[in-house]
């Protein structure tokens, strides 16, 4: 996807390209500093992700619930996955160009880990939250 714009669109987790074993999760792109800088908070849960582009930190102070967390490189391949409790700050990835937000739990339920390559569809991309 070449230039981020706010919006909802898919992410397709695992497998290999074009292979039934692909999780596709609803995905919330935050590309605007407003957008990023909302992410989750005040929120009580979210069906699917939201990515923060570009990002290489994040924080849970005045969040409401826990989230799981992917540290995702310029080609979005994963870094590393953490679980976030509310009230925390999290370490800045020096590689990572984006970062991946859910509910504590739902990255391990798609198989995402480090070294995971997971996919935007471009195709499906519509601005607006």
């Amino acid at each position: 996807m070449g230039r981020w714009q706010d919006g909802k669109t898919e992410l397709t987790v695992g497998g290999d390209s074009g292979t039934a074993d692909r999780i596709r999760v609803p995905l919330e792109i935050a590309a605007s500093l407003r957008a990023r800088t909302r992410g989750l908070l005040g929120r009580t849960g979210i069906d699917g992700a939201i990515l923060l582009t570009p990002a290489s930190s994040v924080h849970t102070f005045r969040m409401k619930f826990p989230i799981d967390v992917a540290y995702l490189d310029r080609k979005l391949r994963v870094l590393s996955v953490r679980t976030m409790p509310p009230g925390r700050m999290g370490m800045v990835r020096f590689r990572a160009r984006h970062v991946l937000e859910a509910e504590a739990g739902a990255m391990a339920g798609w198989g995402l880990r480090p070294g995971a390559q997971v996919e935007v569809d471009a195709a499906t991309a519509r601005p607006g939250r």
